[in-house]
């Protein structure tokens, strides 16, 4: 079989454009926001949003409602709990959303036992791309248009916000503003790549794209060109793989996401492993040759 049919032949069936279509669309505004997730240092309230939502969507099943809404709706509560028990108590902020991800996670995995389905709610766990309709796929893009929007629109003000909450403030921005429309964004893209990789694995594509472009350049703009580029790719990539592997497709998009990673972690030209230890190795020889 030519390079052509293995391209071409997963395009004949329109389950396969539709994944391909929105697993994209959901990993390039993953992968913006993943640019600022990893600045600031908020990997673990990414983790904590993409669980949370779970009860959202079993409830919203339950009531014949969109499966977005309810992940949107529990998406802002959990931010809304963590923000509030941080702030009203002596519990710390890493404490506030462990406490709030796991209760929520957990209420959803009960609300999946008790629920009589003849939709297997547990996709939602673990993603099925396959299965995108065209309504998800329409619901998606208009979510992830909207995200991508306002992440680009208030770009600049989000990025003072992360590397300078102080100058931020300083020349008349409100840093808890930008801080909970940051965290609502948050929830908003969690919602839009749910279908794509589950609850459990959403995280890897809100921080992956982000950790992987931070090893390859120090500016940020750059980043965020990378970063979407990076994880478009790398869905792709995952997306075919698991056609032809008959394996999971949300899985393979984050190890493929995750591979990369490992490559840029180790070969980057300028923060890789190997080249930090080149990089000591000759400056330990000219310090020996200087001494000597």
């Amino acid at each position: 079989m030519s390079a052509i049919d293995l391209l071409l032949e997963p395009l004949q069936y329109e389950f396969m454009v539709r994944a391909l279509v929105t697993t994209v669309i959901a990993a390039v505004v993953c992968a913006v926001l993943s640019c600022w997730l990893v600045l600031i240092g908020w990997s673990l309230m990414g983790d904590a949003v993409s669980h949370a939502v779970l009860p959202g969507v079993v409830l919203a099943y339950v009531v014949g409602a969109p499966f977005a809404l309810g992940a949107l709706v529990f998406g802002f509560l959990a931010v809304a709990l963590i923000g509030l028990i941080r702030g009203t108590s002596r519990v710390k902020e890493d404490a506030a959303i462990g406490i709030v991800f796991t209760t929520l996670f957990a209420l959803g995995l009960v609300l999946i036992s008790v629920t009589p389905s003849q939709t297997d709610l547990n996709h939602i766990i673990f993603g099925n791309i396959l299965g995108i309709s065209t309504a998800d796929l329409v619901q998606i893009a208009i979510l992830a248009t909207v995200a991508f929007v306002v992440l680009i629109a208030k770009r600049r003000d989000l990025t003072l916000y992360a590397f300078d909450p102080a100058h931020a403030f300083a020349i008349g921005l409100s840093p808890r503003m930008l801080g909970a429309l940051l965290l609502g964004l948050l929830a908003l893209t969690a919602v839009v790549a749910l279908q794509v990789a589950g609850v459990i694995l959403v995280v890897a594509m809100l921080i992956i794209p982000g950790a992987t472009a931070y090893l390859l350049t120090d500016r940020f703009g750059a980043m965020l060109v990378l970063a979407p580029v990076i994880a478009a790719a790398s869905s792709v990539l995952g997306i075919y793989l698991s056609y032809w592997l008959d394996a999971a497709s949300g899985g393979l998009v984050v190890v493929v996401q995750g591979a990369v990673f490992a490559l840029v972690y180790l070969f980057s030209p300028r923060q890789g492993v190997l080249a930090r230890a080149l990089s000591g190795r000759r400056r330990a020889t000219a310090a020996g040759m200087a001494r000597g």
